[in-house]
């Protein structure tokens, strides 16, 4: 938020042709400007540690089999990028203190520059001419990077940058792990345990299937959670299923949510709103996948803007169940036994307290 300040008077000074337009403010001017070029190392350092981190240490959460060829040169170009933007700013800082301090034209005596200030030794041999041509090639280069880079937002996982603020802000307050309540289920469940109990007429709202196949049977959070992911594995690297060698990443659900989501956006776009392909979550997700999660959510713990992972899981779960009857044979006797005991344990009711008598 504090760049942004800076990023707004380069734009003010390119259109109306100004110097340092916010220098009128007084040393508070001096205090922004030192809290930019501090900031402004800071990330470039950071942005070099974390390269270092995904190309050199290789850090596990980096290198799983979601983190295709192109999520891996994603990540690399926003940190590349960050690093350059960055230094053509702090170059730029450095040329201006160097031209402010000869009194050079338009240059007026502002700001303060803890860090770039640096660089006036290694300035102090240039000319007049190749000063104000540094500091002009950053300035363009600085201005132009940060609308570039706004528009490949969109593209990349760094769009989380602007739905992280909206998704945190929408996440779920409710007790880990609570389901949401399906009004349908509920509804049949009532009447079977009191045939005579008055219900309100079905609304007109209520889902005519149940959990979720595609994306058109998730809620707009759980696609938004999909927008927000900056794919950093935490989540996945928290999961005790995907630390014993299972399949399941809750990173890779989220991927492949938004995967299917744009896919689904693409064929609108072409084809218009009724389109249809033959694909589903399920074309992205296995079924081996959804079955290793445990429901723990360390996922959703671990997850820095409060991404939910696990309600997509359990909602395709559902779907399997409760639509097309598929379980693992596993659970297929335990629901049995629940239908005829009333409790996973293959003993009838009657005999349940027998071990008491032992």
């Amino acid at each position: 938020m504090i760049i942004n300040v800076e990023v707004m008077e380069i734009l003010i000074d390119g259109l109306l042709g100004t110097h340092r337009v916010f220098s009128s403010i007084g040393p508070l001017y001096d205090m922004l400007i030192g809290s930019f070029e501090i900031l402004a190392i800071l990330v470039l350092l950071a942005c070099v540690v974390f390269l270092i981190r995904r190309n050199i240490i290789k850090i596990r959460r980096f290198t799983m089999r979601e983190l295709t060829s192109w999520p891996r040169t994603d990540a690399n170009l926003i940190l590349i990028t960050e690093i350059l933007l960055m230094s053509a700013f702090l170059l730029m800082n450095g040329a201006d203190y160097v031209l402010q301090g000869r009194g050079v034209g338009h240059y007026v005596q502002a700001g303060a520059f803890p860090i770039s200030s640096m660089f006036s030794g290694i300035f102090a041999g240039f000319s007049d001419h190749s000063l104000e041509l540094i500091e002009r090639i950053c300035w363009w280069f600085h201005i132009i990077g940060i609308l570039a880079f706004l528009n490949y937002l969109p593209y990349s996982k760094h769009f989380h940058i602007l739905l992280a603020f909206p998704n945190t802000y929408y996440s779920n307050l409710e007790n880990k792990g609570k389901f949401t309540d399906m009004e349908n289920v509920s509804r049949e469940v009532k009447l079977m345990m009191d045939p005579a109990v008055v219900l309100p007429e079905p609304s007109a709202s209520m889902p005519q299937k149940f959990g979720a196949k595609d994306i058109q049977d998730l809620s707009w959070k759980q696609l938004m959670d999909a927008y927000s992911c900056t794919e950093c594995g935490r989540c996945t690297a928290e999961c005790p299923a995907n630390q014993t060698g299972k399949l399941l990443s809750p990173r890779k659900i989220m991927m492949d949510t938004r995967d299917r989501l744009e896919e689904v956006g693409k064929g609108i776009d072409k084809n218009g709103a009724d389109h249809k392909d033959e694909k589903s979550l399920f074309s992205y997700i296995t079924e081996e996948e959804l079955w290793a999660c445990t429901s723990c959510n360390a996922c959703v713990n671990a997850c820095p803007v409060n991404i939910d992972p696990l309600s997509i899981i359990i909602d395709m779960r559902r779907y399997l169940v409760m639509e097309e009857s598929k379980v693992p044979s596993e659970l297929a006797g335990m629901f049995t036994r629940i239908e005829n005991n009333g409790a996973p344990w293959q003993f009838a009711q009657a005999d349940r307290a027998k071990w008491t008598e032992m």
